[in-house]
């Protein structure tokens, strides 16, 4: 009953204005979780709380140009870098079907939706996340737009998160930042299942403006998407411990976040890195995103972290990336380290060097 009641609550009172054509363009970021999220229940919940870094570089930009129209379905053509993407569609006609009773005003028009990301298509770096939560803003820009009074910007950040989140579970975290919450959680106060949060605590100055290089290790389709690796997770043997253990890993992320205690949050990161891994391999069916250039490229920074006493270490998504996460102060050495022992397990020799960043932002005429 509560649930029913904080949904209703993004139910937008009656428009006054409908304009008949325009265009919107927001730009939003990817993000990395420390704790990881794996496993949802009903529309979208997670059954655990997670927190991630939003990054800066690897974002879409997308715009939304839409005029009214007299039929009454969904109406949309998606662009890729200017081609059209017909693939795409099923996923944005879920997503309008999911969002229709937040956002009334879908069947009133066509759009155009044109998106891009800063980052190569297939690099196998997840674009469902930064993708949703542009497309998110943009409806919710519109929507400003028709509505007599002003949105606050916690509202619109926060609409905008709980509609991202019906596209794709991890979008919601990537509306703002440079750390965000999502899922509820007794020691995080205003979080939610609904929509994700900043994280409301100071940081320790070690977290600011951190570093995270992307390494391509496999740039093709993934086995098994992120919606069916969650879906396996019901019934899993290990699920329920696996959902205490990172709720757990939030309070004691909590604790590492305020002191600067840069090998708590080392050990707790790669672990979260290596259980999100693990429930992979354990569930049935099994599967195995990792490659054995994932696993070289992580024994080789372990053996960096030892020999050069760094506090560099690793995250993973669902899939065969390397995330290296280091401080700004070992920026230069960590880069060089990169160049000349990682590159060579990547595709092509790819990576991106990224940051945290902070979330998303319109995008002006």
């Amino acid at each position: 009953m509560m649930k029913t009641m904080v949904e209703s609550q993004f139910i937008p009172d009656p428009y006054t204005h409908y304009p008949e054509t325009g265009s919107v363009s927001w730009q939003s970021p990817s993000n990395i979780a420390l704790v990881k999220y794996w496993g949802k229940y009903g529309e979208q919940l997670p059954e655990n709380t997670s927190v991630s870094f939003t990054l800066s570089h690897c974002r879409t930009i997308t715009s939304l140009q839409f005029e009214q129209k007299e039929t009454d379905e969904f109406d949309f053509i998606v662009l890729l870098d200017g081609k059209p993407k017909d693939e795409f569609k099923p996923k944005i006609q879920q997503f309008f079907e999911r969002v229709e009773s937040y956002l009334p005003f879908l069947r009133k028009y066509k759009f155009t939706i044109e998106t891009s990301n800063s980052f190569p298509h297939s690099s196998g770096i997840a674009s469902s996340a930064s993708g949703m939560s542009a497309l998110a803003c943009c409806l919710m820009e519109m929507e400003q737009s028709m509505l007599s009074s002003q949105i606050s910007e916690m509202d619109f950040n926060r609409k905008a998160s709980f509609l991202a989140r019906l596209g794709s579970g991890s979008a919601s975290r990537s509306v703002e930042g440079p750390l965000v919450v999502w899922g509820e959680h007794d020691g995080i106060q205003g979080s939610s299942n609904l929509f994700g949060v900043s994280y409301p605590f100071d940081v320790h100055e070690n977290f600011r403006n951190y570093q995270d290089t992307i390494l391509l290790v496999d740039k093709g389709e993934k086995v098994v998407s992120s919606t069916a690796g969650h879906n396996l997770m019901h019934g899993h043997p290990y699920a329920a411990n696996r959902f205490k253990e990172a709720n757990d890993n939030i309070s004691k992320i909590k604790e590492v976040l305020a002191s600067g205690d840069m090998s708590r949050f080392i050990e707790i990161v790669e672990s979260e890195a290596l259980q999100l891994h693990a429930m992979m391999m354990t569930s049935l069916p099994y599967f195995i995103l990792m490659k054995p250039n994932t696993l070289e490229i992580i024994q080789r920074i372990w053996k960096y972290r030892k020999d050069e006493n760094s506090i560099i270490c690793f995250t993973l998504d669902a899939g065969a990336n390397v995330h290296v996460l280091y401080p700004e102060s070992e920026k230069e050495q960590v880069q060089a380290f990169i160049a000349s022992e990682l590159a060579e397990y990547c595709k092509n020799g790819e990576y991106i060097h990224d940051r945290v960043g902070l979330g998303a932002s319109a995008i002006s005429d």
